[in-house]
């Protein structure tokens, strides 16, 4: 359920966080074609790399709205250590080993989790209904991924999913931390940090002697990969960064929810994906259980 939100910044920042979730949506697609030819760890930093370039492009316009506080740097570094870091590492396995609309769906327990979080750190009360609502959706997550079995495309669905449940607990302490510096910093600022944390962090990890180097590149595959540095990195994570600066972070989380339906909607239109009617109706619980914590 989307929260609505009164006044022109409001406004504009509901439609920036709508088109966030649709572009992060398509994330999915993309990154389940570029694995099809590339190892994950070389798409992930391909898609930071090139995310990198286009700041470095526009470098002034970062210098320009950046405000340093003192002692900023730890949440900055705690901020990047979550997302993109260890939120790809176990997002690219997570799509590597299940459908990219199953990976969608479970992306719908960010806003329990950042209600969760919110009431541990920020002590926002939690009500008995948002608490059945969230046993609700992990049930239906857990129902989800028991009855996911192997394919061709998702040889090992009960792994990718829990992986991805660990990409979604990295996101609850960006989302929580970043919404603090927004308060400070532009979103701009913000995103361009994480472009350029995350091209360092994976760049050694490209000469692990698991890690498959391309030996040639592939036109589609690599306009994939262009597609989630230049527009994924820089247009879903700009556009969300602005939104969360202009509304609380839990209605910002709330957002969320559209990425299942446009991610089983378009892993259904561009991959042929097709889901059986025991995770049709765990895919109902998940969304039914989101829907009353949101309420």
């Amino acid at each position: 359920m989307i929260i609505p939100i009164s006044g022109r910044k409001p406004s504009l920042a509901s439609l920036a966080l709508i088109l966030a979730m649709l572009l992060w949506a398509s994330s999915f697609i993309a990154l389940k074609f570029a694995f099809r030819t590339y190892d994950p760890l070389v798409v992930i930093f391909g898609r930071m790399f090139i995310a990198s370039i286009c700041f470095l492009l526009i470098g002034r316009r970062v210098a320009r709205s950046l405000h340093y506080r003192k002692g900023d740097y730890k949440l900055i570094l705690f901020m990047a250590l979550c997302e993109p870091c260890l939120y790809f590492l176990f997002e690219a396995k997570a799509v590597e080993n299940t459908t990219a609309s199953q990976a969608g769906l479970i992306t719908a327990m960010l806003p329990i989790l950042v209600m969760i979080a919110a009431a541990f750190f920020l002590k926002e009360r939690i009500t008995p209904r948002s608490i059945i609502g969230s046993i609700v959706a992990v049930s239906g997550v857990c129902w989800l991924t028991l009855q996911s079995s192997p394919s061709a495309d998702a040889p090992n669905p009960f792994l990718g999913n829990c992986l991805e449940f660990l990409a979604m607990v990295c996101a609850t302490g960006y989302t929580i931390a970043l919404k603090s510096l927004t308060e400070r910093y532009e979103p701009f600022f913000l995103t361009a940090i994480q472009a350029f944390a995350g091209c360092f962090f994976y760049f050694p990890l490209l000469f692990f002697p698991s890690t498959i180097l391309p030996a040639e590149l592939h036109l589609g595959p690599s306009l994939a990969v262009i597609y989630l540095g230049a527009i994924i990195t820089l247009g879903a994570y700009g556009l969300y960064n602005y939104g969360l600066k202009h509304v609380p972070a839990n209605k910002a989380a709330s957002y969320v929810n559209l990425i299942p339906i446009f991610s089983v909607i378009m892993g259904w239109m561009i991959l042929g994906e097709t889901f059986t009617a025991g995770q049709s109706a765990a895919a109902v619980v998940i969304m039914g259980g989101v829907y009353l914590t949101q309420s």
